[in-house]
């Protein structure tokens, strides 16, 4: 029987290679010149951004996010925090979305039972398997879920017939 994985994952290294990125630009930057001002990966695959002021933080959001749209990561994956002020740091946690969530999963699956196309979908952790008869059924799924905005980026990989 033909399948499909749905899934929504982030490349961590591509990630690592923007921060790395956007670390450098802020350091040439002429408005950061003088300013403890830097990006960090935690354990946790979350971003730190930190700056001395809330404006200098959503400046340097907007040097990430250019430097990850070109590295191909899909800026939708990020969860911004609050600002953060304690002392002389302004402090934002950004979230790296891994996987989908139950709640949202499950709003998938009532989706996909909606459109009353002849497939099956069972959810497997934080990825959800889609299953058919043909493979065409698979497809219109496929491009069901494209033409929606769900908030997170989603891929479609491990397709068997």
């Amino acid at each position: 029987m033909p399948s499909f994985d749905i899934v929504s994952e982030v490349d961590l290294h591509e990630i690592n290679n923007a921060i790395d990125q956007a670390n450098r630009e802020v350091g040439t930057r002429f408005d950061f010149k003088g300013i403890d001002a830097s990006f960090k990966l935690t354990e946790q695959s979350d971003i730190e951004v930190s700056a001395e002021v809330d404006f200098q933080v959503q400046q340097m959001l907007e040097i990430l996010r250019s430097k990850l749209i070109k590295r191909g990561v899909d800026t939708k994956a990020l969860k911004e925090g609050d600002v953060e002020i304690t002392g002389q740091r302004a402090v934002m946690i950004v979230k790296v979305q891994q996987g989908i969530e139950s709640d949202l999963a499950r709003k998938i699956v009532k989706m996909i039972k909606e459109t009353k196309i002849k497939v099956q979908t069972a959810i497997q952790g934080e990825k959800l398997r889609v299953t058919g008869k043909k493979r065409d059924d698979l497809q219109q799924v496929i491009a069901m879920l494209k033409d929606t905005n769900l908030g997170i980026p989603l891929q479609y990989d491990n397709f068997r017939d």
